[in-house]
């Protein structure tokens, strides 16, 4: 704990670099593909209807959240105005609750976990 608290009060993070690195690494093409499968999609063709617009947008130099809703319903006519909601990196980060995930609810309940660790040590 000694060797990182002197890191930690430190460290910087470029947050406008982290969201465009998630955007290009296309951090939400597993929620698109779950988006299109809430609209009654199967999920294996949700599947490979995402696949394809990650290989557009690797092509284009575009993340996904930059396509236009003519590009997204090119691919399926199941896409809407919605999509753009049920991509965003917030939307992807903070439903993600699950023990050790990213979203809000779970760092919380690890961050208070650490914490009574940390007294009780």
């Amino acid at each position: 704990v000694r060797l990182f608290s002197g890191m930690l009060s430190t460290l910087k993070f470029n947050r406008a670099r982290m969201e465009e690195s998630a955007r290009k690494g296309f951090a939400n093409a597993t929620d698109a593909a779950d988006y299109l499968v809430r609209k009654g999609v199967p999920f294996r063709d949700a599947h490979g209807i995402v696949g394809k617009l990650v290989l557009h947008g690797i092509r284009e130099g575009k993340p996904l959240d930059r396509f236009t809703l003519a590009e997204f319903k090119a691919a399926s006519p199941a896409f809407e105005e919605d999509v753009y909601q049920a991509i965003s990196l917030k939307t992807c980060v903070e439903k993600r609750s699950t023990a050790g995930a990213p979203g809000r609810a779970a760092m919380d309940r690890e961050i208070a976990e650490a914490e009574e660790y940390l007294k009780s040590e």
